[in-house]
């Protein structure tokens, strides 16, 4: 199994006022050299935005926008004429594909923080698309609840990649063996909350760990912990 490790201290940070956003990959004005993403996926942002400020009108091409909610409620309006709002345990996914424009803004009473997830897509230029669900906590106690995926079905939101994530949230003691295929597969886990240890290594809240050339691993919660767990093709 190969690893690396991405500490809570190392992270690029922007803080405009309204928005803090911490980096664990290179993005806007951090770029570091040796953080340009991990497999298909090229950003992990934890952003927190302060009440009435937001994201205005932008564009993207061919990529895949993943935002998971962890407090507050944020809207989101796009070109192709979602209008909706996001709250704490809804995910919301966009193709962009050939080309969309969308805004984001908290409008709720308290500060939003959420996860900003770009993965890059499997087909260029298809047809943009949007889609969001409601992910239950109690759902994910001691198991992964997969709130993305590249198969199509009810119980989770569709991604245009052959990659998959899911939430856990474990017990202290909790021990969890993650399997996956070893060709051309990667997993990124990034600690929200606690604190699990991965092999020989222990991480911390905001720590993150990149796992390659492994048909399995053991995930194991040294405190009641919340986590992300995203696997994602090594390459196109």
């Amino acid at each position: 199994m190969q690893q690396i490790i991405h500490r809570e201290a190392g992270r690029g940070t922007k803080d405009l006022g309204w928005l803090l956003s911490k980096f664990s990959f290179s993005f806007s004005g951090y770029q570091n050299p040796a953080m340009k993403g991990f497999g298909t996926l090229r950003v992990l942002n934890d952003d927190t935005v302060q009440k009435g400020g937001g994201f205005g009108v932008h564009a993207h091409v061919n990529m895949e926008i993943i935002s998971v909610m962890l407090q507050g409620r944020m809207n989101h309006k796009d070109s192709l004429g979602y209008t909706e709002v996001v709250e704490k345990d809804w995910v919301q996914i966009m193709s962009a594909g050939s080309g969309l424009r969308h805004e984001e803004y908290n409008v709720g009473e308290e500060d939003v923080r959420f996860l900003q997830i770009w993965i890059e897509p499997k087909l260029q230029n298809i047809t943009p698309r949007y889609q969001k669900r409601f992910f239950s906590k109690d759902k994910r106690h001691n198991k992964l609840q997969t709130i993305v995926s590249s198969e199509e079905g009810a119980e989770h939101c569709w991604i245009n990649q052959n990659a998959k994530l899911s939430l856990g949230w474990f017990n202290e003691g909790f021990e969890y063996q993650y399997s996956l295929n070893p060709t051309n597969k990667c997993v990124y886990i990034f600690v929200l909350e606690g604190a699990l240890k991965i092999g020989n290594e222990t991480l911390g809240k905001r720590d993150g760990i990149g796992v390659w050339e492994a048909s399995s691993f053991q995930i194991k919660a040294q405190q009641e912990s919340e986590f992300i767990v995203i696997e994602t093709p090594v390459n196109q």
